[in-house]
């Protein structure tokens, strides 16, 4: 194959999924050279360590890093402990709170394990970008802040809305773009990639590239992925997400709790199924050839192989049909034995203590409202009554939504 036709499958390989690739002629050239020369692209993507622990929403962009390591490219994976103290600004309705060195520290570590799920350690460069931040000092932030204007800023969508309800923006938020789009110059990139909420941002590391005299990185955006309710966004916050690290049982239930309107999204943007199958499946699904059930089995498999091994997708696959397909109640759910203490004079413990000492729910108000929606069943039973008193002469199964199980039994 020649060095164009190559450098014109890669093209297509890298750019299916994607939302913008600007621009798309520029990296076709990158990509051209690279193979003429063999010398990698420098592909780039930053994540602030915000938070202690990723989801399958994060990963999207991450899976497209590992399209551009298989071919044989240079995997940059810069961790923003620098710009991690400011905090984001994009999608903010008010000014994040600074995290502390020590949080992002720990926060870094986990991301680097959870990274390493999908991409190949010995091919990627972990890098931090307080190895230049911190050493910029006043001098560089004043040559930095000088190559952007307040209006360029205000640009911003997000910006913008702040402005205009009088919410404040604080100067240290206007650094923010600015100062990751110079990891861009350090690092001398080829490609960044990020969410398309990041377009803003990537875009000012192309300007500042061509303002240092270097060769501007194409820039990659990947699609937003959904979360369990089909409606908003993934996030931990809203509860509708599929975390990296929750266990085989929790991640394949979750899969399978989706809207059948995303499974063709979910298996394109958070695995590392092939295309070809994914556009099988989806002219399969139109024409009414596949069940949707089937295809979440798929997806659910292909997720937990991922992350776990594909012994434990087997194994969360037998527990989810069991479980549900043929209602039983799962034999290897968790154990819990309440406390003499816990128990009144007649032996028995309430319902909603019950469910929080267990851990089957967060707090009193969410066992509250798990019974009033008709979402706890004590021996197949539903509890409608926040005040019923279970019994503890003999054991109990306890079914907490749709995918907590729990044995109960006697006090020890």
């Amino acid at each position: 194959m020649s060095t164009q036709a190559e450098a014109r499958r890669q093209l297509e390989i890298l750019t299916a999924r994607c939302v913008d690739v600007l621009l798309a002629e520029e990296l076709g050239r990158k990509l051209e050279r690279s193979l003429t020369t063999g010398t990698p692209l420098r592909i780039k993507l930053g994540l602030d360590p915000t938070a202690p622990d990723l989801h399958i929403g994060h990963m999207v962009v991450v899976h497209k890093l590992r399209e551009f390591q298989q071919l044989g490219h240079q995997i940059i994976f810069l961790i923003g402990d620098f710009t991690g103290m400011i905090g984001d600004p994009t999608g903010r309705s008010e000014t994040r709170k600074p995290l502390t060195e020590a949080q992002i520290r720990q926060n870094a570590e986990t991301y680097k394990r959870q990274i390493f799920k999908i991409l190949d350690p010995a091919r990627t460069i972990i890098d931090y970008n307080s190895r230049w931040g911190k050493t910029l000092g006043s001098e560089g932030m004043i040559k930095l802040a000088a190559q952007y204007t307040v209006a360029r800023m205000l640009e911003r969508d997000d910006f913008q809305k702040r402005f205009r309800d009088n919410r404040p923006i604080s100067i240290v938020e206007f650094l923010y773009p600015l100062l990751q789009g110079y990891d861009s110059v350090a690092l001398e990139a080829d490609v960044e990639l990020g969410g398309t909420d990041q377009k803003f941002n990537l875009l000012v590391g192309r300007e500042l590239m061509r303002g240092a005299g270097q060769e501007a990185q194409v820039i990659m955006t990947l699609p937003i992925l959904e979360g369990l309710d089909g409606m908003q966004k993934m996030s931990k916050s809203l509860g509708n997400y599929i975390g990296i690290d929750e266990s085989p049982q929790t991640m394949f239930g979750k899969a399978m709790s989706i809207p059948d309107t995303l499974v063709v999204r979910y298996m394109e943007l958070a695995t590392g199924i092939p295309l070809e199958e994914i556009r099988t499946t989806a002219t399969d699904l139109t024409a009414g050839r596949v069940n949707p059930r089937d295809a979440k089995m798929r997806l659910a498999g292909a997720l937990v192989s991922q992350y776990h091994s594909d012994e434990a997708a087997a194994e969360a696959a037998r527990w989810f049909r069991e479980t549900f397909s043929e209602h039983h109640f799962p034999e290897d759910a968790p154990t819990f034995h309440p406390t003499t203490e816990m128990l009144s004079a007649d032996g028995t413990i309430g319902i909603v203590p019950l469910l929080t000492a267990s851990g089957a729910a967060p707090s009193n108000s969410e066992a509250a409202r798990l019974i009033r929606q008709g979402g706890v069943k004590l021996d197949g039973v539903s509890v409608s009554d926040r005040e019923f008193r279970v019994p503890l002469d003999r054991p109990h199964q306890l079914q907490v939504g749709k995918r907590r199980f729990l044995k109960v039994f006697s006090r020890k």
